[in-house]
Order: C-alpha cells, then structure tokens, then sequence
C-alpha cells in the first residue's frame, strides 16, 4: 500500500527541513506525494530560492508560498502585511486554497509552542493551520478556493522532555529556548537516520541562515556524531480530523 500522501506548513524557509525533513525525505523516498506550504518570505527572495534547493533536496516538489513578512524581517515581502498583522480570515483561506488543490492525506505544521524556540511565526502558523485544516473540508467556507477536501489526520512537531536530557547543552550556546512536551504526549516516534544526509543537507541549503549564524549555521559547525544525536529522530503529537476522502484512506506517518 504507498504512503499516504502529505503536505507540512511551516513559517519561514528552513523550518521543514529542521523540524520534518527527516519525514518529507522518507516520505517522498516511498513514492508518496509530498510537498511544503511556506507561511513567510516572498517568491522572489534569495531564500525562496534556497528554500527550492532544499525541497529539491528532500523530494517535496516546488515552494507553495502564502506571501506573507516575516514578522521579523518586513522586507521579507514587499508589499505584504506581516504573517501576524494580515487578516486571519485571509491567511486561513489562502491556505485553504493548497490544502484543496494538493488534496493530502495527512498534514504536518508547528506545535502549540511554535517549536523549541516559541518563536511567534511558527505559532501564528499553528493556529492558522489548524483553522484551514478544519475549513478545508467545509464547502461553505471559501467556495472560491476549490472542492472540499478533508485531511485524515494533521501531525504537529515537536520535542519531547527526554530530548533536552540527551541533547545536554548543544543548542545552549544559541540561546535556543526549550519549549517542549511531556514524553507521553508525543504519539509519533520516527526514526529518519536513514535520511539523515538528505536532511542535513536540505538544513544546509538554507545558506543565508548558515552564513548568520542561525540554526542552520549551528548545524553546520556540528560533528556527525553531533548531527546524529540531534536530527536522526522526529517527534509528533496526532490529532485525528475525522473520514478521510482518499481511496487509500491512510492517516498516518510512515514510521
């Protein structure tokens, strides 16, 4: 049976590759369609241009783009509100828009945290992703923006407690925050060691992040040894969406 198709939402271009490229590369490696909506940062932005590097990468197909800032960067998108300031009921239906077009099986995006840093993109894209998820399937809301389509299940990413403990003080130095979740809470475990390389190299592509030393240039300056401690796992919290509108009918992550 092929795995089931999949569509992750995540805030800024390199966020996929930290927090699911793992699970896009094995995904994609099963023949499974899979593919990445990108919240911030306009197409036409040098790091739209390495966020394609590293989706060519790890296999997920063309940048999907909502257009929005960066609510750190304004210049992100000319012309565009910032992801925090645009109207939610716009977001949600811009995103609508490639949920009913992809039609996926299950979706991945951002924890309630907004992931280990908190940072306000990631948990404004959380919120908007849960909204369009449930709207997508409703054919009264945004009409315009194609047929129905209701996603199994939608997988959020996240780290668990335990990770920090054998992690020790590796994201210290970057002054990471360590927003995470009871281990019980975490209902998906998957092992990507197998596409550690197509990942680490997906993470490194993001080369305006390496150069400034963000979580990519932490990366980069990582042993393999390093790497493998810190990326060779992926961890999700599942919230089911109900009936699923595929002749597969598969809801779940290729563990």
């Amino acid at each position: 049976m092929p795995a089931p198709t999949l569509l992750a939402v995540f805030a800024h271009p390199d966020d996929e590759s930290l927090s699911a490229g793992g699970t896009l590369a094995r995904h994609a490696t099963s023949g499974a369609r899979t593919a990445v909506v990108t919240a911030t940062w306009g197409a036409a932005t040098h790091r739209a241009a390495e966020l394609a590097e590293a989706l060519r990468v790890l296999g997920a197909g063309a940048p999907r783009m909502l257009g929005y800032a960066d609510s750190r960067v304004p210049e992100s998108a000319p012309g565009e509100p910032r992801l925090l300031d645009a109207p939610l009921d716009e977001a949600v239906g811009r995103l609508v828009a490639h949920i009913r077009e992809f039609r996926p099986e299950i979706m991945v995006t951002h924890d309630a945290y907004g992931g280990l840093t908190g940072h306000e993109d990631h948990v404004h894209t959380h919120r908007v992703t849960l909204l369009a998820v449930h709207a997508a399937g409703l054919e009264r809301l945004y009409p315009g923006a194609g047929a129905p389509w209701q996603a199994g299940a939608l997988y959020l990413a996240t780290h668990p407690h335990s990770a920090t403990a054998v992690w020790g003080g590796h994201l210290a130095p970057a002054g990471k925050a360590m927003l995470t979740v009871p281990d019980e809470a975490v209902t998906a475990t998957v092992d990507v060691s197998p596409w550690l390389e197509q990942k680490v190299a997906a993470v490194l592509a993001h080369r305006s992040e390496v150069a400034r030393g963000a979580a990519p240039g932490l990366i980069a300056g990582l042993s393999v040894a390093e790497r493998e401690l810190l990326l060779s796992t992926e961890w999700y919290v599942r919230h089911g969406l109900g009936p699923v509108s595929t002749v597969t009918g598969q809801t779940e992550l290729v563990l």
